[in-house]
């Protein structure tokens, strides 16, 4: 099952998920610093919280999580056969989840992903992930690190 993914700025965490969890009833997928998900069951939803109090505006961006690699491939074919500009990313640490995905942008700049997540990243293995990716990442071309990669217009690193 597909389901759409708003990504919102938030002035302080806590609060919006406070809030997002008694909107839609559900507790929290994922909670980090900074950082909050939920996986919405009605409607289908993946609300995703950026902690960014510096935020020009509350929209951070917008996706269509699916299920398979496969289907970001035939997203990013079929998107490619419309004649879209994309941007690949596999195999990306962002949003405190490794994905694989493709980003395309409507005609007034709002970028979109179309994405699957490939390791949820169990907490554990996150801080040694982390380390090694941002020993890794040349921060000039992207966030400056995993725990914003999503804070500056959806951008991530890996």
């Amino acid at each position: 099952m597909s389901r759409v993914q708003l990504a919102l700025n938030v002035a302080e965490l806590d609060s919006a998920v406070d809030f997002y969890t008694r909107m839609f009833r559900t507790e929290p997928h994922k909670v980090r610093p900074g950082y909050a998900n939920f996986e919405v069951d009605d409607p289908p939803l993946k609300l995703v919280l950026i902690e960014n109090p510096s935020a020009a505006a509350p929209l951070n961006h917008l996706g269509v999580e699916v299920e398979t690699a496969g289907e970001v491939v035939a997203e990013t074919q079929r998107f490619g056969q419309l004649g879209l500009d994309t941007e690949i990313e596999d195999g990306v640490v962002c949003c405190h989840a490794e994905q694989d995905k493709v980003w395309v942008s409507d005609p007034s700049g709002t970028r979109w992903e179309v994405y699957t997540i490939t390791d949820d990243l169990p907490e554990a293995s996150y801080a040694s992930r982390a380390q090694n990716l941002i020993a890794l990442t040349d921060v000039s071309a992207g966030a400056t690190a995993i725990e914003d990669c999503c804070a500056d217009g959806g951008l991530c690193v890996g």
